[in-house]
């Protein structure tokens, strides 16, 4: 019988020599690597070139991505798969576990908002680091990298500040790894290296980095990208995470950004090792119900058939087992988590801590920086219109009449998503319109939300559209007044004559009103108390589906809502 201690072994499924454990579950194997590729393709990926990436069979591929889209991680789209918002709850659970961005994500914000350049927090994984927070400027030459993206060490300023607490062996595979991939192709994030460097320089820039307290990157990873990087150390001493303050030579120089910002730089960095000192201890949550796990995979098992892979949904729902008050859980503590046998969730944890998403701690285990390659750099950019395209598609599908998606742009509604149906006869919106919101569905979910004193002035000057717009300002108070309270909108024949529709807010976390979807039909099409009876339910039922996506892919990244 193997011992029941995991050594961790830190390989990863790139590292031909590594040796699987006898108990490690192969669909889980194979379903990571899935998920690896379709983060390395960007999010989308057709099933035949997963199959030439991963090297596993047709059949096994399309499994995978059947038990993927069962567990909402990935949507099947004709012959692609598309990762979907859900899968972010597996980089959610490591980013909670951590608490980093939660405690220090607003000084970032603000560090960036004061010098007008980017900021970024990473974390180290290995002989690379790993982003778990952006703060990007807007701007014509912008940053394209992404929460969870990894960068090679040796190209980055946070780099040197990670190695100066290296181990040998850290040392040694780190010169493995440049000796077998020279070029960096293993780290998508980058271009590859053109001219690669000798190792003495990487270790000269730890030295300094070591001496000063402070790094570098004088255009590493590419032509014009300069950064400077101070290391946030925890209540031991220990670098807990790097900021660095990142600019475009167009701006500044290496030197330029170390003189100007450094010490702004390193005034953030002295209020973050405050508010980390400070913060109070974890405290361990309360112990999760049993996610009925078990259960719910053994019907979609029974439903799909072999189709499903059981043993992958239960080895992936591990991971989200953990979160805050749960960053170190016992193998008892993940079996009551996910409602799975404690053999069955040993097996996962196992397999887990092999692919390098599960570090072994004694009796404990935790999540590692590399859980945040599923999937989270693609979609941290994730904007709301590309959240509910899916959705809107569905409920088009359903009712066969047009869906969309508004947000408030002052006193109009500007269109962001729209899904329209073939008919002789529809109404032609495209992505972009704008509209009174006081005479649409979408604008009176949205002005419902607001305080008086925001409503206020985008309800005067107010003219008529058709003989039916309601114009009356007071009127217009009480109708906002009762949306508010029913939670929708119906709007006949006040946009234009013939036109009917149908609005439901959508929230964000906060419970804020960030948007509205609605359905719009010729008025022949259904009656009032038909939208009520049959639209109204599928719509709602939707704008919970978006709000859930919402939920999750907003939890640690912002979500644009344009």
């Amino acid at each position: 019988m193997p011992p029941t201690h995991l050594t961790p072994t830190h390989l990863t499924p790139a590292e031909p020599d590594a040796v699987v454990p006898v108990e490690a579950v192969a669909p889980l194997m194979r379903g990571i690597t899935v998920l690896q590729r379709l983060t390395d393709a960007g999010g989308t990926s057709s099933l035949s070139a997963l199959e030439k990436a991963t090297g596993l069979a047709r059949s096994t591929v399309d499994r995978i991505a059947a038990t993927l889209a069962r567990m909402g991680y990935v949507r099947l789209d004709g012959r692609d798969a598309v990762l979907t918002p859900r899968l972010m709850e597996l980089g959610n659970a490591y980013l909670a576990a951590l608490r980093l961005p939660r405690l220090l994500d607003g000084r970032a914000d603000a560090l960036a908002d004061e010098l007008d350049e980017s900021v970024s927090l990473a974390v180290g994984d290995r002989d690379g680091i790993r982003f778990i927070h952006q703060a990007t400027r807007r701007r014509a030459m912008s940053l394209s990298f992404r929460i969870g993206d990894l960068l090679p060490a040796e190209r980055t300023a946070p780099g040197p500040l990670f190695a100066t607490q290296w181990t040998d062996e850290d040392w040694t595979h780190w010169r493995e790894r440049r000796a077998a991939d020279p070029e960096d192709h293993g780290f998508p994030a980058v271009p590859p290296r053109e001219h690669p460097t000798g190792d003495e320089e990487f270790e000269e820039r730890t030295r300094e980095a070591a001496a000063r307290g402070w790094a570098l990157d004088d255009q590493l990873i590419e032509p014009g990208l300069v950064a400077v990087s101070v290391p946030v150390r925890d209540r031991g001493g220990h670098i807990a995470c790097v900021v660095s303050v990142v600019s475009h030579t167009s701006r500044h120089t290496a030197d330029s950004l170390r003189d100007t910002l450094l010490p702004r730089l390193r005034a953030t960095v002295r209020a973050m090792e405050r508010d980390l000192r400070d913060a109070p201890a974890q405290q361990p949550a309360a112990p999760a119900a049993p996610a009925g796990l078990a259960t719910w995979t053994g019907a979609s098992k029974h439903e799909l058939g072999r189709e499903f892979i059981e043993s992958l949904a239960r080895g992936l729902t591990v991971i989200t087992a953990f979160g805050e008050g749960r960053a170190e859980l016992t193998l008892t503590e993940v079996a009551q988590a996910t409602g799975l046998a404690r053999a069955t969730a040993r097996r996962a944890l196992i397999t887990l801590e092999h692919l390098g998403q599960v570090a072994a701690h004694g009796r404990t285990f935790t999540l590692t920086p590399r859980v945040l390659a599923l999937g989270f750099p693609p979609l941290s950019r994730t904007t709301l219109p590309q959240i509910a395209a899916p959705h809107l598609a569905e409920l088009a599908d359903r009712l066969h009449d047009s869906a969309s998606l508004a947000v408030l742009a002052g006193d109009e509604i500007q269109y962001t998503a729209r899904v329209a149906t073939s008919r002789i006869m529809s109404v032609n919106i495209t992505v972009g319109t704008r509209f009174p919101a006081y005479a649409t569905s979408l604008g009176r979910v949205m002005l419902a939300d607001l305080t008086e004193a925001e409503r206020g002035p985008l309800l005067t000057g107010l003219h008529a559209l058709t003989p039916h717009t309601v114009t009356d300002p007071g009127a217009l108070t009480a109708t906002l007044d009762h949306v508010r309270e029913a939670g929708y909108a119906l709007v006949d024949g006040e946009l234009e004559e013939g036109l009917r529709s149908i609005a439901v807010p959508v929230r964000d976390r906060t419970g804020r009103v960030v948007a509205a979807v609605n359905v719009a039909m010729h008025s022949s099409r259904r009656t009032v108390e038909q939208c009520l009876g049959e639209v109204l339910p599928e719509l709602a039922a939707t704008a919970g589906r978006i709000e859930g996506d919402l939920r999750v892919a907003g939890r640690f990244a912002r979500v644009p809502v344009a």
